[in-house]
């Protein structure tokens, strides 16, 4: 079994995880919480390591679950983060291959940032070719569970896992960023993601 958070365009470090499972459980029943993985990505742009934020309507007075979360549109979040992705990747030898199936994601109005996320997980997965299956929680429970791995939606401890480097845009300015969003992997390794996501494990 493995306990993973759904996040928006997940890391690579999550998909690693998910292809491995043979039980996967997506939490669900969890209190949102600010500077995660629940609403941002990571990809890579001309300038290093550039963040993608889905604005949401949140308020700490009142503890909400991540599942009642709703996307703030009156930002125009969706065609920054198209032209953001067009920037980083138009140059990456797989971006024309899969730009159809995902710029849907982003012509269409979103409320629901679990909904959203799961949506952006389906389209990926359909990119990889990766056939999943899971199920969702039907209770939060706290501390360490068997095979936890709800400690990938904490941005701050990625830096600590280790993965083998491939070729990335702008590998030849700063070097190869580790465990970025799975949409820098998608971009620049194409087909060959899913095997290469097979080879890994995650080490710190």
């Amino acid at each position: 079994m493995a306990l993973l958070y759904p996040t928006y365009f997940p890391n690579v470090a999550s998909y690693i995880v998910m292809i491995h499972a043979d039980n996967l459980i997506f939490e669900v029943q969890d209190s949102y919480q600010k500077q995660t993985y629940r609403n941002r990505c990571y990809i890579y742009g001309a300038n290093g390591k550039l963040g993608l934020h889905i604005p949401v309507h949140h308020t700490q007075k009142n503890r909400q679950n991540t599942s009642e979360i709703l996307i703030d549109n009156s930002i125009r979040w969706q065609s920054i983060h198209w032209k953001s992705l067009e920037s980083a990747y138009k140059t990456s030898p797989f971006f024309e291959y899969y730009q159809e199936e995902l710029i849907s994601l982003f012509k269409t109005k979103k409320n629901s940032l679990l909904a959203f996320n799961f949506e952006c997980i389906k389209v990926i997965n359909s990119c990889l070719d990766f056939d999943i299956e899971y199920s969702i929680s039907s209770e939060f429970k706290k501390g360490i569970q068997h095979n936890e791995y709800r400690y990938l939606v904490n941005a701050r401890k990625e830096s600590k896992i280790k993965m083998s480097p491939y070729l990335q845009v702008f590998n030849n300015k700063y070097g190869f960023i580790n465990n970025l969003s799975i949409l820098d992997l998608l971009f620049n390794e194409g087909p060959n993601a899913k095997s290469y996501l097979k080879t890994q494990n995650l080490t710190f």
